[in-house]
């Protein structure tokens, strides 16, 4: 189950060892948009409601936590430029993920807000420099000081997480047949 949860393992953070990582970082968070869309573009409404694994969350849940979740990313990246040690407000998203527009709303919606946040959140971290990297938030869960690089990673973690969720799901018998 551990393996179904965490498909490409927990997120640890490891500092870039030099620019080009946080270049390549920044490529990811610049292409998922397209690789979501390219990954359910012939899923079913089925398909869509079709959970990742027994518990866990459907495809449509997914790609609406994405959106929500990359949406916070997006506001905690501008407080940490803004403010001196913001404290974020964490957001419940399991609580979220129960809500009538993430268990119905079509998913188009948020491929879409995925696609134009990202390009805002790409055009925005590109313009970063190595100072504003070390910039930090403080996370209310255990007052943690989040740099902006670590977010950065983070983000990009969670976006191949789950990414890997929903690809398992096209690797079963049958499933885009």
């Amino acid at each position: 189950m551990e393996k179904l949860k965490y498909p490409i393992g927990k997120f640890t953070y490891v500092p870039a060892k030099d620019v080009k990582q946080i270049e390549d970082w920044i490529h990811s968070l610049e292409i998922l948009p397209e690789r979501l869309e390219k990954l359910v573009a012939d899923f079913s409404e089925e398909q869509l409601n079709t959970p990742y694994r027994p518990g866990g969350w459907t495809v449509r849940q997914v790609i609406h936590h994405i959106a929500d979740s990359h949406h916070h990313s997006y506001t905690r990246f501008k407080w940490a430029m803004t403010e001196n040690e913001p404290l974020i407000k964490a957001y419940e998203e399991k609580e979220w993920s129960k809500l009538f527009d993430a268990k119905t709303a079509p998913i188009q919606m948020s491929l879409t807000y995925i696609t134009a946040l990202h390009a805002k959140l790409v055009y925005f971290l590109k313009g970063l420099s190595t100072d504003d990297l070390k910039r930090h938030y403080i996370h209310p869960e255990g007052n943690i000081a989040v740099t902006v690089e670590e977010n950065i990673a983070k983000y990009v973690w969670h976006g191949h997480h789950h990414f890997a969720h929903i690809e398992t799901l096209t690797q079963r018998e049958g499933w885009l047949s």
